[in-house]
């Protein structure tokens, strides 16, 4: 069986380039229990830098993707207040809660946004 991963990327679609520097955090969901996993920045390419989850890691289950969306909206000057921390958005923290049902397969995640909408799939 070929070890399983999970990986996510960030576009912004209003500007049609990748999302650097949004701030991630991946959450494992049992019950009422959300135990943060890991937290990475996207970089130049809207990537993380290596999968969020991998190997042995990687286990069936549910889990969640919290992506700050609105402090890169601040940053990249598309919405108000210009600083993070500032202003009131429509979209702030955008979580994306899913199931790894097989631990050998590639799980990708990935987030298109814009300071009004955002859509996500399973990718490849």
């Amino acid at each position: 069986m070929t070890a399983g991963r999970l990986t996510t990327h960030v576009l912004d679609t209003a500007r049609g380039t990748p999302a650097a520097g949004v701030r991630i955090m991946l959450y494992r969901i049992s019950g009422q229990s959300h135990r943060k996993v890991k937290e990475v920045v996207t970089n130049a390419d809207g990537r993380t830098d290596g999968p969020m989850l991998a190997g042995a890691d990687l286990t069936p289950g549910s889990y969640e993707l919290v992506f700050c969306a609105g402090d890169y909206l601040r940053a990249s000057g598309q919405a108000p207040g210009g600083q993070a921390g500032d202003g009131v958005l429509f979209l702030d923290e955008i979580p994306i809660r899913f199931g790894i049902a097989d631990a050998g397969q590639h799980y990708h995640v990935p987030l298109l946004i814009s300071p009004f909408a955002y859509s996500t799939y399973r990718g490849s």
